[in-house]
């Protein structure tokens, strides 16, 4: 068993509109933008990413906002909600926030003892807030929301699988613990996490098969303190008989892949460098930054990207 993943890292996910899915996370959820710059594959379209002050592991949502995507389908082999941590109390200001922006899908009941109210993005994403006792993880303090009522970071994730069993088996591996189960329901842990400490698995058997498309998580990723902890990680993965990528260099983060036995796509990531390596963090996220193999390109990805009006 595994003992360096330390909770989530970020979740990654698609938009159809950049400017949207800023005001949504900026001003709604109110995240701070810790980071701009551009898919490393694709530098015609951002990397949007949201967090707490610093971009802190199991705080941070990125975004890449594809103009013109068609909208995902909802179905099993996806991560189908985004669950974050509020404080204890804070559902109704949050209802009554959320309805004043017209947000839909808004549904508040109780998961696991916890509070819980759900909402849907703006392109559909599955979204819920739950409140925490004891989280001491600080929100954001200049997003629009009061500190006492704001966004700790990920509480965890739901992924909607046809069968639960080899997805278990591969979350004990990385040192999650099933902790308690609840109809379709079923709770993994990781201990001395982060405080994005859960991943639960919904299994639906006879689900229909989801498409990625907006609204659409791409991968989830998993946190580990450095790239020593990384490799051993990757060396066990491997060992295991999983296909796990090279790492790659994602300049806030070191990044390897690999895909689950339930097709969603994990990511483990490094907490080093962090968000602020190439800008101080008294302004992360203004500036558009570029990777190195796309510096030269800036004129023409200025030119392409739509602009962001904060």
């Amino acid at each position: 068993m595994l003992t360096q993943i330390k909770g989530l890292h970020h979740v990654t996910s698609m938009a159809a509109d950049a400017q949207k899915n800023n005001d949504f996370f900026t001003k709604t959820l109110g995240l701070r933008r810790v980071k701009k710059t551009v898919n490393f594959d694709a530098p015609d379209v951002y990397h949007l990413y949201y967090g707490d002050e610093t971009g802190s592991a199991g705080t941070v949502m990125t975004y890449f906002p594809f103009p013109h995507i068609a909208k995902g389908n909802r179905g099993a082999g996806e991560v189908a909600e985004t669950v974050f941590s509020v404080p204890r109390g804070s559902l109704g200001y949050w209802k009554e926030r959320f309805a004043g922006k017209g947000l839909t899908g808004l549904a508040q009941d109780e998961a696991f003892g916890e509070k819980r109210l759900r909402f849907l993005g703006p392109d559909g994403d599955g979204f819920a807030l739950t409140e925490v006792d004891g989280d001491a993880r600080l929100p954001f303090s200049n997003g629009g929301v009061p500190v006492s009522e704001g966004v700790h970071g990920f509480h965890g994730v739901t992924m909607r699988l046809r069968d639960g069993g080899a997805t278990g088996e591969l979350l004990t591996f990385m040192g999650y613990e099933a902790i308690d189960r609840r109809g379709d329901l079923t709770r993994y842990a990781i201990k001395g996490g982060n405080g994005a400490d859960f991943v639960d698995l919904e299994v639906l058997p006879g689900s229909p098969a989801a498409r990625q498309g907006a609204g659409s998580v791409h991968h989830v990723a998993f946190a580990v303190e450095n790239r020593a902890a990384q490799a051993e990680v990757r060396k066990a993965l491997i060992d295991t008989g999983y296909g796990v990528t090279p790492v790659i260099d994602r300049d806030y983060f070191w990044a390897i892949y690999f895909r689950t036995p339930g097709g969603v796509l994990f990511e483990i990531a490094t907490n080093e460098p962090g968000f602020n390596r190439d800008e101080d963090t008294a302004h992360l996220g203004e500036a558009l930054k570029l990777p190195g193999q796309h510096a030269h390109l800036r004129d023409r990805i200025e030119e392409i990207l739509p602009p962001i009006v904060d």
